[in-house]
């Protein structure tokens, strides 16, 4: 965190939350709400400014609900997300990069969604991966130790643990191999302890 937040927040320590202004896309975008896309539940318009995107990055945090949050100042400025506390991008030298500009690490964990999202957990980052990326992705995956052709993978997806779509879906990566789960997207929130809308909490405004 900025030492100027730091210093900000110790000055003016009770400044009211904000809640719905603010927002996180599947593509890694910080977009911001004004009243009239709140009103319309719209994306936001994007945030393309340079130092504020970078101050957002280095000031973004979670409280103990799973609601994520940039602390800008004094004031915290929740954070709707549209996927995942964090997006990644994959990156030739360091593997997966996250929204904020830091390496996610090691993939510890791999999961699909039922629509294909793909989604990597790496040590305290959830992150699904940019949809530009995910082609390149699954040319890392096989079936059964096989390279997965589009169709394997769709019967995958739409399968069990047995009969049609069975087998074992795994993501060869940074000299590993990582099994893949099924997820659905629906429950990953609860699962995984995260709030994609703080604006919607009880007792928000």
């Amino acid at each position: 965190m900025d030492d100027i937040v730091l210093q900000a927040m110790a000055k003016w320590p009770n400044v009211p939350h904000c809640y719905g202004w603010l927002a996180l896309d599947a593509r890694g975008t910080w977009r911001m709400r004004d009243e009239a896309a709140q009103r319309a539940d719209a994306p936001g318009d994007k945030l393309t400014n340079t130092a504020l995107v970078g101050f957002i990055n280095r000031n973004y945090l979670a409280d103990e609900r799973g609601c994520w949050y940039f602390q800008n100042g004094p004031q915290r400025v929740y954070v709707n997300l549209e996927a995942t506390p964090y997006i990644a991008r994959t990156d030739p030298q360091q593997g997966l990069v996250l929204q904020t500009g830091r390496a996610a690490g090691s993939v510890e964990h791999v999961y699909m969604t039922e629509a294909g999202a793909i989604v990597v957990q790496a040590g305290d980052a959830l992150a699904q991966l940019d949809d530009r990326d995910v082609a390149q992705v699954l040319q890392a995956m096989t079936l059964d130790g096989k390279p997965v052709a589009d169709e394997a993978l769709l019967a995958w997806l739409e399968g069990g643990d047995s009969g049609a779509g069975a087998g074992r879906l795994a993501l060869r990566w940074q000299g590993r191999e990582i099994a893949v789960e099924r997820i659905a997207a629906a429950g990953m929130a609860q699962r995984f302890g995260f709030v994609p809308r703080p604006d919607r909490l009880p007792g928000t405004t």
